[in-house]
């Protein structure tokens, strides 16, 4: 689909939808009055009628109006005018998109852009927009064969125009269509990888994809082998591989595009392209849904895409920790002990809480070969947090307070929001071991917190660093589909950091 920015008259559009939208109460935005005025009162005998009231999501399309030159006009209710805020645009953009392909519209232009926000403006606007056709216009049929494919429905939509009400802003809205389009390309990039199944999308696989996407791109990747992590002294990581056939790789992207010598931003991703728990396995229902446990290391992959799309003068590592945790006669047993990279010895007392083990390696070789100006890891760490927070926001945590506001401040701004908890001293004397130097799960303080453990477990190797965490389980995947998220948050957040670059 191609997308474009135009500033132009509603009723004056040749195409096949006329996208506008009604408010509760039957109140028609600047766009559909325009368009009653000059059908006669089309809308309005419409509402008048009570075939639409404006209710946020709903949608109505109208064929033939009078006065026009598109096919159609599409309704779309935008709820209460006082309460109309980010979210309610985002929902109204959504309902657009997903009653749009159920039209046998070729070409649309929407007016939605033009609704005014307080504290944004039209480049934001036509980002969000832009971003809601992408994700209902995304569909996965990899793995369908060649005669399903052909029955799914098709979506006819080619072109799609975001309007803006003056020349003036077109600029604006160019550069929020370019970010958008680069974000979703990013976030494709991660749906993609998470909604491949485990069978498919193996460490190799992992691998093979980021160096095509360094290959088109012109960025660095390079990719260690299982004797290289064992030269560096890995054993945390290398534990968890042992139960599996498919051997571990360590990828490691470079997007040095910044000024020269400048330390980099680091991003690291917990690739577990699928966790049966090891010998510590999970219950058998919703096993399948593992295969997302890779989520983080896609996500990096995608945000790497992003940022290439956009050209972004910055210095950016990506490091993807790639195993898989699977019972076997070698697999770690509760009650290992492995020596972590960063020589620090961890008793493993369940050897579900694998992320932890192939990050904390992650985190050292980072820090070792890098020395990064902030670090940000995202991995599918604890169904605690899902507990903590719900299917909204993503956990956060850090020990750097610009950090933490910063990816608080993007996640806002592009609508993927974080919630930070905390990551107090205190919770340290719950991962201690009394074999090792830690222990990989709490050994006191009861079964509470556990998405606070597992970051105060990281933080133990991050403490060198500005370092942040992202605990994605509730939010990497929705259903038993991948969502992509926190792509969008992290390129939001590095698009904010070249912007004050340039400043």
């Amino acid at each position: 689909m191609e997308y474009f920015v135009k500033s132009g008259n509603p009723e004056k559009q040749r195409v096949s939808c006329v996208i506008v939208g009604i408010f509760d109460r039957r109140s028609p935005t600047e766009a559909a009055q325009v368009i009653d005025g000059v059908s006669d009162g089309a809308i309005g005998a419409v509402m008048r009628r009570g075939d639409l009231d404006g209710k946020l999501g709903q949608t109505l399309v109208l064929h033939n109006v009078p006065g026009t030159f598109a096919d159609r006009v599409m309704l779309v209710g935008l709820g209460r005018e006082r309460s109309f805020d980010e979210n309610a645009f985002r929902k109204a953009n959504a309902a657009s998109a997903k009653a749009l392909r159920n039209t046998g519209s070729i070409d649309a232009v929407s007016y939605l852009t033009h609704l005014p926000l307080k504290g944004r403006d039209f480049q934001w606007n036509v980002l969000q927009a832009a971003l809601s056709f992408e994700d209902a216009y995304y569909r996965f049929d990899d793995c369908r064969g060649e005669k399903a494919r052909e029955d799914l429905p098709s979506y006819k939509l080619e072109r799609l125009t975001f309007d803006v009400p003056r020349r003036s802003d077109l600029p604006a809205g160019e550069q929020g269509l370019a970010e958008a389009l680069a974000i979703a390309k990013g976030v494709a990039v991660a749906k993609n990888l998470g909604n491949l199944p485990g069978n498919i999308c193996t460490p190799a696989y992992l691998a093979q994809s980021a160096e095509q996407l360094g290959a088109a791109h012109g960025f660095k990747v390079k990719v260690l082998e299982e004797p290289e992590m064992r030269k560096l002294g890995m054993g945390s990581f290398l534990s968890v591989a042992r139960g599996s056939r498919q051997p571990p790789k360590l990828i490691v992207m470079e997007y040095f595009k910044g000024p020269k010598g400048e330390k980099p931003i680091a991003l690291v991703g917990k690739g577990l392209t699928f966790d049966a728990g090891g010998i510590s396995i999970k219950p058998a229902a919703n096993m399948d849904e593992m295969k997302f446990d890779m989520c983080g290391g896609a996500a990096v992959l995608g945000a790497f895409k992003a940022v290439a799309e956009l050209g972004l003068p910055i210095n950016l590592v990506g490091i993807v920790a790639a195993s898989e945790n699977l019972p076997d006669g070698l697999a770690n047993k509760p009650g290992d002990v492995v020596t972590s990279m960063a020589g620090i010895t961890i008793e493993i007392l369940n050897t579900d809480a694998e992320g932890r083990l192939i990050l904390c390696d992650a985190l050292t070789y980072v820090e070792q070969q890098y020395e990064p100006s902030f670090c940000i890891d995202m991995a599918t760490l604890t169904g605690a947090v899902v507990v903590a927070l719900g299917a909204y926001p993503s956990g956060l945590f850090s020990n750097t307070a610009g950090l933490a506001r910063a990816l608080t401040q993007a996640g806002e701004q592009i609508g993927d929001r974080v919630w930070e908890l905390p990551l107090w001293p205190e919770y340290e004397e719950h991962i201690k071991s009394e074999f090792a130097d830690i222990a990989n799960i709490a050994t006191s303080g009861g079964n509470g917190g556990g998405a606070i453990i597992g970051a105060t477990f990281l933080h133990r190797f991050a403490k060198k660093m500005k370092w942040a965490h992202l605990d994605i389980a509730a939010t990497a995947w929705k259903g038993k589909r991948s969502t992509g998220r926190p792509v969008p948050l992290i390129v939001q957040y590095l698009i904010n950091v070249a912007a004050k670059k340039d400043d």
